[in-house]
Formats: C-alpha cells, structure tokens, sequence
C-alpha cells in the first residue's frame, strides 16, 4: 500500500485544530485496512516527520435522509497522530 493510499486527508474541525496547538497532535482520515505501523510509516514519508504515537479509531457510518430513502455513510477510519517534540507539519500550519 503506497503512502497516498493509507493518509487519505486531514481531519479539519475545531477539536482537531486546537489538540494539533495544545499537543501536537494530528487528525487524518486513513484507510480501514492500515494499521498504526503502517499510518506511522506513511505520515513519516509523506511529511518528513517523526511520530512518536499513533492512536486510532473507526467513525461508524450515520443514517442520512435522502427524499423519502435512508442512506448509510460508510464506516471509515480516523487516526491520531502525535508527533515528537519540535515537529510540525507545515503543509498543515494555519496562519
């Protein structure tokens, strides 16, 4: 599994945004099937960073209306990244 495969995006919300101050921790959605070995490899390769743990959990799917249809939204996978002391991720950094 490449790298691109197992980060799909950050998770940007309020929470996330203020545990990546306070903490240095990182919010991202990955793939179901990437375990925390794997998320640590691929978020080390991809920004050039050093992790020092990573935490994860799975986001089951809600019900959404449609018309007069229930839909479910697919499970999905988040992990939490920390990183060790004096790492950012630029690409991440809000001004």
């Amino acid at each position: 599994m490449r790298a691109m495969d197992v980060v799909r995006r950050p998770v940007i919300t309020e929470k996330a945004m203020a545990s990546r101050e306070l903490s240095n921790r990182y919010v991202f959605e990955v793939a179901v099937a990437a375990s925390k070995p794997v998320i640590r490899k691929a978020v080390e390769e991809l920004f050039k960073v050093k992790v020092a743990t990573v935490h994860t959990l799975i986001q089951h799917g809600r019900f959404r209306r449609m018309g007069k249809n229930r839909t479910r939204i697919a499970n999905w996978k988040k992990a939490v990244v920390t990183l060790e002391a004096g790492q950012k991720i630029e690409m991440l950094e809000t001004k």
